[in-house]
């Protein structure tokens, strides 16, 4: 990574259906791409700006970056210095299991604003982290549930159910499932647009209209969401790069970085090895805790660690 930039990207058994993320980046360029899960990204330092509903979002220190599923954004630094934060992936199941517990939504819950400043959230996302890396199930899960249910409560609604009404619409449908079908080799435009009985422009405009990329972009987008599962269940990074049809490892890795955040040879690491290190390291010592932070995030500069401790009685959701 550049000079400075420090990320990594893991797993905690305890916490299942949720990725976890400590980065710092400059330089780095995010590529317009979606995840499955929910993006809930607590900024430390820095600005973050995206690009989300047609407009760029800027997210500073104490604000929260907030990305509902399969929602099309991008990512690069606002300011030079880049931008610190900590970020939880809870899945869809995760978060409607939480907003049915805790809620009154009704319907599939999302996230309303893509911006939303709440320190306080910001240092519960923070203290998950924290908790995983110490191996510490009861905190993690109820932090969690904690910041999830707050979060919802304050900037949470049901998200508008997407239904296929228009041929175009139709139509974005079916090439999704041939590209999805045929992500090795897949068909030019002219030929999948052929092969749907429609010219190469419209259905170039109903894809972007339907899933908010063009068909490269978001074929390049379920290349490396493959190769994550590829990765996860222990397949060598050069040969998920030929099995989800890129050129060699090189190509895979290119294209992880620039939407996962790490390259994908980190990526299985720290997936491989987290529990390990987990299960020798379940009550940390003060030193090591502090070792952490500084090569995730650079010299501290004698800022206090954000608290990872436990909310109050008073300090509720």
């Amino acid at each position: 990574m550049a000079s400075g930039e420090r990320a990594r990207h893991w797993q905690y058994s305890e916490l299942p259906g949720v990725d976890l993320l400590r980065a710092r980046y400059v330089r780095k360029t995010f590529v317009r791409h979606t995840h499955e899960n929910f993006v809930i990204a607590a900024i430390a330092d820095g600005v973050e700006v995206f690009h989300h509903g047609g407009g760029d979002q800027y997210a500073g220190a104490g604000t929260l970056a907030l990305v509902n599923p399969d929602t099309p954004h991008t990512g690069r630094a606002g300011v030079p210095e880049g931008w610190r934060y900590g970020a939880v992936y809870p899945s869809p199941d995760v978060v409607a299991e939480i907003a049915a517990e805790t809620t009154v939504i009704r319907g599939t819950p999302g996230f309303v604003q893509p911006v939303f400043e709440d320190p306080y959230a910001v240092g519960l996302v923070h203290r998950v982290l924290r908790a995983a890396d110490e191996g510490n199930a009861l905190a993690a899960d109820t932090l969690l549930r904690v910041v999830v249910t707050r979060l919802l409560r304050l900037n949470g609604g049901a998200l508008p159910r997407r239904e296929v009404r228009t041929a175009g619409a139709r139509v974005a449908a079916r090439a999704r499932e041939v590209l999805e079908g045929r992500m090795v080799e897949p068909p030019s435009l002219e030929r999948l647009a052929g092969e749907l009985g429609t010219s190469p422009f419209a259905l170039l405009r109903a894809f972007r209209e339907s899933y908010g990329m063009p068909p490269h972009a978001w074929l390049t987008d379920a290349r490396v969401r493959r190769a994550r599962r590829l990765l996860d269940a222990g397949t060598a990074p050069a040969e998920a790069a030929t099995l989800v049809g890129f050129t060699d490892q090189p190509h895979l890795n290119r294209h992880f970085s620039r939407i996962v955040g790490v390259p994908p040879g980190a990526y299985q690491r720290e997936r491989k090895n987290v529990q390990d290190v987990a299960r020798r390291l379940r009550l940390p010592s003060d030193v090591w805790q502090n070792r952490q932070l500084s090569q995730t995030y650079g010299p501290m500069e004698g800022r206090m660690p954000p608290s990872y401790g436990m909310p109050s009685a008073s300090e509720s959701p």
